[in-house]
């Protein structure tokens, strides 16, 4: 459907065609110089004079909403004032907008913006949001900056959205082995949002995941620039869970774990035109641990380059859940120096003590890979570790070209192939 600006300025373009063609030429000689050619008559005068009036009073009866705009500063560049401005957007009963202004940095503490809001609400970061480094002002908090129940919300601006995660990442688990493991911050989270748009933004050295959607819907995520050191731990790029109907594209990500990672309860996501690593690769995972239920569908990796990533599509699940990772497809990817560039393992096991075999699985089914060229930073190119219990089946290689000098390796998968595929597939 055309948007009101579209409508308005096609209806303004008429009526200023029809006016300069009355003052050049007065309503008759208007009339006739646009309905005729010669002497055949293409529209009789009175349909014009109609329309010329229906115009009139259609712009007449079309109301356009003036936005509300707040700027930050009016309320104080902190947490507090943070809150106040929002409040303000939120309850706003016109389209709001709330600005971080360019060329400021702002120190903001753990905040949660709640909806339901009156209207929509657009929030503009166009300067520097950046975390404090003191941990305890978390106090077991689990998000940075968090949107909370707000639909048709846009986020945006081309500013800088700085976790300052150092200060996490050498007191973790994985990097310092005697500190105890505990969860760190998201920078950005997205929770029971619908009709959401998030677009130009750079968001770095995240506490832990960078932007997180969380029970979600209808969602455009569009060119964002997401970075951290690949020794950063557990600092995913963008982490989608319990979300339907989003896509993610144009974004570069570069960080310490999964570029994109997909989990339970997610269906249709679409990625697409993303640029990966360094980092851990695009998973859909890990699903079942603790033996859960996970449940994710419909999934499209499409047009991707990765670079020195450890893995680079993933789907990973733990022994001993149930559920299914199903209808999945990967195409049009290409790999740089990507030390397992297609891999399902079903025996996925992130723990300190060891993961026992377990008499029931993910199912994993219905997934193709197609035109995956590039290189590999390892022997096996093509590593399908499936699940004896509920082996993998419905996988489909096609047009794949990953260097000659590798090989593949399969256990307990059901694939068939199509095209050329280099390495040649594993026999089951």
């Amino acid at each position: 459907m055309p948007s009101l600006a579209h409508k308005l300025a096609c209806l303004i373009l008429c009526i200023l065609l029809l006016s300069k063609l009355h003052r050049c030429f007065g309503e008759e000689e208007a009339a006739r110089s646009v309905l005729f050619e010669g002497d055949q008559p293409a529209i009789p005068l009175h349909d014009l004079r109609s329309a010329y009036a229906k115009l009139y009073q259609l712009l007449a009866g079309m109301k356009v909403q003036a936005q509300e705009v707040i700027n930050i500063d009016a309320y104080g560049a902190n947490s507090q004032g943070y809150q106040k401005a929002w409040n303000a957007v939120c309850s706003s009963s016109t389209p709001a907008i709330l600005t971080v202004p360019e060329k400021k940095n702002y120190v903001l503490q753990p905040i949660a913006f709640s909806g339901p809001c009156k209207s929509s609400v657009t929030v503009m970061i166009k300067g520097s949001v950046e975390a404090p480094v003191d941990r305890s002002l978390w106090a077991g908090k689990r998000y940075w900056i968090m949107f909370s129940g707000v639909d048709n919300l846009s986020v945006g601006g081309g500013g800088v959205i700085n976790g300052n995660g150092n200060v996490w990442w050498q007191n973790s688990c994985k990097i310092k082995k005697s500190s105890p493991c505990v969860d760190a911050p998201t920078a950005l989270t997205f929770n029971g949002c619908k009709n959401l748009r998030v677009e130009n933004l750079r968001i770095q050295n995240s506490q832990q995941i960078h932007v997180s959607f969380q029970s979600c819907s209808d969602v455009d995520v569009s060119h964002l620039s997401i970075t951290a050191p690949g020794t950063s731990p557990n600092t995913d790029g963008i982490h989608v869970t319990e979300t339907q109907s989003i896509t993610i594209s144009d974004s570069v990500i570069a960080t310490g774990d999964d570029c994109i990672s997909i989990v339970s309860g997610s269906a249709n996501v679409m990625a697409k035109n993303i640029v990966c690593g360094p980092g851990h690769g695009i998973s859909i995972g890990s699903l079942g641990s603790g033996n859960s239920q996970a449940r994710v569908s419909d999934v499209t990796v499409d047009t991707a380059r990765l670079s020195g990533t450890t893995n680079g599509v993933r789907i990973k699940t733990w022994q001993g859940g149930s559920g299914y990772a199903k209808n999945i497809v990967f195409k049009n990817i290409v790999m740089q120096n990507v030390k397992n560039p297609i891999i399902i393992d079903q025996n996925y096991c992130d723990s300190n003590k060891p993961c026992h075999e377990q008499g029931s699985a993910v199912e994993v089914g219905n997934v193709l890979y197609k035109n995956i060229t590039g290189t590999s930073a390892s022997e096996d190119a093509i590593a399908l570790s499936c699940s004896k219990a509920t082996p993998c089946h419905g996988i489909v290689l096609q047009d794949i070209n990953l260097g000659h000098s590798t090989q593949s390796s399969c256990e307990n998968a059901k694939w068939s192939k199509l095209g050329s595929v280099v390495p040649s597939p594993c026999t089951n």
